[in-house]
């Protein structure tokens, strides 16, 4: 008989890995759980492991204790799937990342078009902030076997040289550093990290760089996407995303959004206790 700690489980992409009660713990523990209910999760999920088990079983299996014990830990610990909820449209990631950027102190735009030297762009994000300029793009994935491959990159750094050139034509920036930066709600492949090393390209994706990466920079931050809410329904955060408004933030500066949507007065409370939890609590 296997033993459950050397069962095989199977991951997003299909491939077979070992379960890691480590990586587990780990995930539940940037949730905020205690320690108490963090040691009921991993009993109970390793009561379920059979060998083959999918990863999205056993988060499936974690996310539902979570959400019977501790709603704000468990928004916290759906923070992945979350963030592959802000589509159809790739925009409302965009937004977010504007806003992840803007926390850290720079002067945003979201979503404008910039002159290059041969031709006009249409930029996700452009960031600025003291001697620094920079082009962000933003490739947003609704599943999470769908990888930034090398021609993104390829492709975001020729339309950032032709800005570069234009941008280093403004007075007052032939001294500021220039770069193109990629944010991904995945993963990049070994051949995109190693063209955007090698380009001078920012690569961000959801665990890469080790430092920086876009988990780390949510975490750092506090903000979270109002589709962490585990008080609202599929409709309502979609209805909440038509109206550009992404984060647990914008629902916490001003509770009456929820009327503008439809939502009953009676649910307003729980709602907002969750979004406020969210709002003040960083998990780091």
């Amino acid at each position: 008989m296997t033993s459950k700690k050397n069962i095989n489980i199977t991951k997003h992409s299909g491939e077979p890995t070992v379960f890691d009660v480590k990586r587990l713990k780990n995930s539940l523990e940037r949730s905020g759980a205690k320690d108490d209910l963090i040691n009921d999760v991993v009993k109970e999920v390793e009561k379920s492991l059979y060998e083959g088990i999918s990863t999205k079983e056993i988060y499936k299996k974690a996310f539902s204790i979570l959400r019977k014990n501790a709603r704000p830990s468990a928004a916290r610990y759906k923070l992945k799937k979350a963030i592959m909820e802000l589509g159809p449209t790739g925009y409302p990631f965009e937004k977010f990342v504007g806003e992840i950027l803007r926390h850290q102190g720079f002067d945003i735009q979201v979503g404008v078009i910039i002159k290059g030297h041969c031709v006009n762009h249409e930029v996700d994000v452009v960031a600025e902030k003291d001697t620094k300029h920079f082009m962000v793009e933003c490739k947003f994935h609704s599943q999470h076997n769908r990888h930034c491959n090398v021609k993104i990159p390829l492709y975001i750094q020729s339309r950032f040289k032709d800005i570069e050139k234009q941008w280093k034509s403004r007075p007052g920036h032939e001294t500021k550093f220039h770069q193109g930066w990629i944010f991904t709600n995945t993963r990049f492949t070994s051949d995109a990290i190693q063209y955007g090393k090698c380009a001078g390209l920012m690569l961000i994706g959801w665990d890469y760089p080790k430092k920086g990466s876009l988990k780390e920079r949510i975490d750092f931050s506090g903000l979270h996407p109002v589709t962490c809410l585990t008080t609202l329904t599929k409709q309502e955060k979609q209805k909440l995303l038509e109206k550009n408004m992404v984060l647990c933030k914008e629902i916490c500066e001003n509770h009456d959004i929820l009327s503008t949507i439809g939502i009953k007065d009676n649910r307003h409370h729980k709602i907002m206790s969750e979004a406020n939890d969210l709002c003040q609590g960083k998990i780091l």
